[in-house]
């Protein structure tokens, strides 16, 4: 790995405008962003006080979840990582070889689905909500040890009908589509 012209000042400096504007990039791909070795680049993120990927997730994840009305945190699959309550979210999920069917090593599609309904649930403001329609579409299969990155968006809302987009990606690739119907009960 051949290392860019960065003194450790810039790169440093480089560092921490990488993770603000993408937070869920791994050691591994801030090190290849900044042509240094993983462990260059941890020691970098330790002198610097950032916590590793997972934590940061966690962090986030905490912060945004005393907004969600309609889930508790144990409901929502996935880390919810930013959320507008009443208007959008989004929420991160990595796969491992437990969801995979053994065989072809996909992702089983009731992971998927969760992630985008619990997401499209949490996001609407309301004390409980249902699904009444759920229109979905499977894009490309998702494998084991991919990121999942769902975002909802409240795109209608008449009565106690709420209308929510959700779109899951995997890097930049769409991979999961779905628009839900879902009716809000307030007790």
């Amino acid at each position: 790995m051949s290392e860019r012209s960065y003194t450790k000042k810039d790169r440093q400096s480089t560092l921490v405008k990488k993770i603000e504007q993408e937070p869920f990039l791994s050691d591994e791909e801030l090190a290849v962003f900044l042509g240094v070795s993983v462990p260059t680049l941890r020691l970098d993120r330790m002198e610097l006080g950032i916590p590793e990927l997972r934590e940061r997730i966690k962090n986030m994840a905490r912060d945004k979840m005393q907004s969600v009305r309609t889930l508790s945190s144990s409901e929502i699959v996935g880390e919810i990582i930013d959320f507008e309550l009443g208007a959008s979210a989004i929420s991160m999920l990595v796969t491992d070889d437990s969801m995979t069917f053994e065989k072809t090593d996909i992702v089983r599609g009731h992971y998927i689905y969760s992630l985008a309904e619990s997401l499209a649930i949490s996001t609407i403001d309301a004390h409980v909500a249902i699904v009444g329609v759920a229109n979905v579409k499977y894009k490309i299969p998702i494998r084991s040890k991919e990121r999942m990155i769902a975002k909802a968006q409240v795109r209608n809302k008449e009565g106690s009908r709420h209308t929510v987009w959700v779109k899951i990606f995997v890097k930049e690739t769409e991979v999961f589509r779905g628009k839900f119907i879902l009716i809000a009960i307030d007790e």
